[in-house]
């Protein structure tokens, strides 16, 4: 027993001088790295105080300071920022679903505004602003060298006046210039069309009222087919959404789930790693579902898109999408303001991250560029592409061999495919998703 209790006071012992002898290294090392700290500090108030008394003009020490956060913010990456009062009560206000502007989610890309998405309905949209477009110069002010909050503050301005943006496209010889008129922007969350027998639900941003939204409009939707029974699919449009809260990503993909993970996300500190996973239920049932992306759809919409395709549950069609796989935390700060930091990065069921890697669709599908010659009428005002039938022949032998009612059924089946031949039209990429979703019904007819 003594010999044991010998051996253990001599391995503390050992232990206590081995410690000190790793420990003096690195006390001293971390004394050296506050010291520099410090220095750097004083070099900043030094560069301050010079400022202050010997720039050509007189400065806002306010605004010195704030430029200074900024700076240090936007160093670490795009969506690090400082939200000045009036900046973070605008956060507030859009994610409540109202606010002025042009109607576009910007971010920045080698100095100059680049466009995430237009917002759908909005002056933006209806200007054809684009995803993917470079905004250079706002009413002939270069946007280079400015920070992305000094851009977007250059866009603001009172509703109805009128601002000109000059836009660099992929695929146009030139620059151009886009005018535009600012207006109030009411973000309506989710909206939902029929197509035939399948619900459409176009969800634009993720703000506070998404997911209330989006189980109202799938309500509505199948009251107006009669019943569930009458629903062939399901199309959830995510293209151009740029994003928004995440809570409420969270809730749409749990909307469609039963169970699993939808999404995961790991910061620098493990203990700050979280995991969110879906609750029983399904809104639909379980109808089948078909994703829409595109290159304007970030962030949240990409944890949906991302969610929904590795559990299976919907075939994700469209382009790749933006690819924001970072979590920002807004941290308010004395003084009103707020800083917009990143701290994690987001991680779909299966593992990925699609930090600057988006979500791949399952079947890529283009967007053709749409042709006005394609619609345009004849003198006689009927559709030039309207081609002749044996109907049309003078003389033509009539089908008598059709009841009333099997008339009358081939007529609507005949409108159905001209609707869905003019929505290929219209949205080629809508139309190839519902053509799946036909696809499914029609297997299950079979079996």
């Amino acid at each position: 027993m003594k010999r044991f209790a010998m051996a253990a006071l001599g391995g503390t012992i050992a232990g206590t001088i081995l410690a000190t002898q790793v420990a003096g290294p690195l006390l001293a090392q971390e004394t050296n790295r506050k010291s520099s700290v410090y220095e750097q500090l004083d070099l900043f108030g030094d560069v301050f105080e010079r400022i202050r008394a010997q720039y050509v003009e007189e400065v806002d020490e306010r605004d010195l300071i704030e430029a200074a956060i900024n700076g240090m913010l936007t160093s670490l990456d795009p969506h690090s920022s400082y939200l000045p009062p009036k900046d973070f009560d605008n956060m507030q206000v859009q994610t409540r679903g109202e606010f002025g502007g042009l109607g576009i989610e910007v971010t920045q890309e080698e100095g100059f505004v680049k466009v995430v998405s237009p917002i759908d309905g909005t002056p933006a949209d209806e200007a054809g602003i684009e995803a993917g477009d470079f905004i250079t110069h706002v009413d002939g002010e270069s946007v280079l060298g400015l920070t992305l909050d000094q851009a977007v503050e250059l866009m603001r301005g009172p509703v109805g006046s009128e601002i000109v943006i000059t836009v660099v496209r992929e695929g146009a010889d030139e620059p151009f210039d886009v005018t535009i008129i600012r207006d109030t922007i009411k973000l309506t969350a989710v909206r939902s069309r029929i197509e035939g027998d399948t619900v459409v639900l176009r969800v634009t941003t993720f703000n506070d009222q998404t997911y209330v939204n989006l189980e109202a409009e799938w309500e509505k939707s199948v009251e107006e087919l009669g019943g569930i029974e009458n629903v062939n699919g399901v199309v959830l449009d995510l293209r151009n959404n740029p994003g928004g809260l995440l809570p409420q990503a969270i809730k749409v993909s749990d909307a469609f789930l039963d169970a699993g993970e939808i999404v995961s996300t790991r910061g620098r500190d493990p203990q700050d790693s979280d995991r969110y996973n879906a609750t029983p239920g399904d809104l639909t049932g379980g109808e089948p579902m078909v994703v829409l992306i595109n290159n304007g759809s970030a962030s949240a919409s990409e944890i949906v898109a991302g969610a929904l395709k590795d559990h299976r549950r919907a075939i994700v069609v469209g382009t790749r999408s933006f690819g924001k796989g970072s979590v920002q935390t807004v941290m308010p700060l004395k003084g009103d303001g707020a800083m917009r930091l990143t701290t994690a990065r987001y991680y779909t069921p299966s593992g990925r991250s699609i930090q600057a890697l988006g979500v791949s669709p399952d079947i890529v599908v283009a967007q053709p560029p749409r042709n006005p010659a394609a619609n345009a009428e004849d003198e006689t005002g009927t559709t030039a592409r309207r081609t002749r039938s044996e109907a049309d022949l003078r003389g033509a032998l009539i089908n008598d061999s059709m009841t009333e009612d099997e008339r009358k059924q081939a007529e609507e089946e005949l409108k159905k495919a001209e609707d869905a031949a003019k929505l290929r039209e219209e949205d080629y990429q809508l139309a190839y998703a519902i053509d799946i979703l036909k696809g499914f019904s029609a297997l299950e007819t079979e079996n």
